[in-house]
């Protein structure tokens, strides 16, 4: 499965996302409104404004914010073909939403910049992942990478390799989480420290920014040992792992 994809020119991402500001009340007047507008028909009745904000906020791009981005991609030296496949992950992370990411669109345009030939990968990336970075992109004013810059594009002609959509083979019902994916694939589980329901009081509440990278360059390892498991490869040791600051 998967032969026809060259994993060196796969780059994989995840992203931690949390409400742009730390409470509801911190909204101006006008964005609690269309906040009410746009979830009013989801939100539970028992629930207050002000709580589902804090819970949900994150997963809108109106009105979250981005605050890690951890990629990861393989790499081994051709002039040394025994040294060991290597897997380098960089985060970028930060409270200034534009600071994380300009360096992350910089690096797709420098070396991802021919969609023909680079793909990205993570776990349900074609709902949310994409979609949100380019909305906050553009909200920012920041150019979007040829990589990301879909409109007009047909589904099948996407640069992405989506473990979610990988796993369904065509069931439009199905939904599976990465935590039980990689439980079925006998990955070691990305979700050890925390749950991504936590990211936002692990920011707001304990602002602890190194904890929150730390878990997103988890989920990035865990991506690249289902790509290799559904190649039919054998997983990385810890030792092929490489952080880089």
């Amino acid at each position: 499965m998967l032969d026809h994809i060259n994993p060196f020119r796969v780059l994989f991402f995840d992203i931690e996302t949390v409400p742009m500001v730390a409470s509801f009340e911190e909204l101006d007047e006008e964005m609690q409104l269309l906040w009410k507008y746009k979830t009013d028909r989801f939100k539970p009745t028992d629930i207050s404004d002000a709580d589902y904000f804090f819970k949900k906020a994150g997963v809108y791009a109106e009105f979250g914010k981005i605050v890690c981005i951890s990629a990861g991609f393989f790499t081994r030296p051709k002039e040394e073909e025994e040294i060991p496949l290597q897997f380098r992950i960089k985060s970028f992370y930060g409270d200034d939403e534009q600071e994380v990411l300009t360096p992350f669109l910089e690096m797709l345009m420098q070396y991802f910049h021919v969609p023909t030939q680079s793909y990205l990968c993570g776990h349900n990336i074609t709902e949310f992942d994409v979609p949100f970075i380019c909305r906050r992109a553009v909200i920012h004013g920041l150019k979007l990478p040829n990589l990301l810059d879909v409109n007009g594009l047909k589904p099948w002609e996407h640069p992405f390799l989506d473990t979610m959509r990988l796993w369904k083979f065509g069931d439009y019902k199905n939904f599976t989480s990465l935590r039980l994916l990689t439980k079925l694939m006998g990955v070691p589980s990305p979700k050890n420290d925390m749950e991504g329901s936590m990211v936002a009081s692990v920011y707001w509440q304990d602002q602890d920014l190194p904890r929150i990278h730390q878990y997103c360059q988890q989920d990035v390892v865990a991506l690249a040992q289902l790509l290799l498991r559904f190649r039919g490869e054998e997983m990385l040791g810890e030792e092929q792992v490489v952080l880089v600051s």
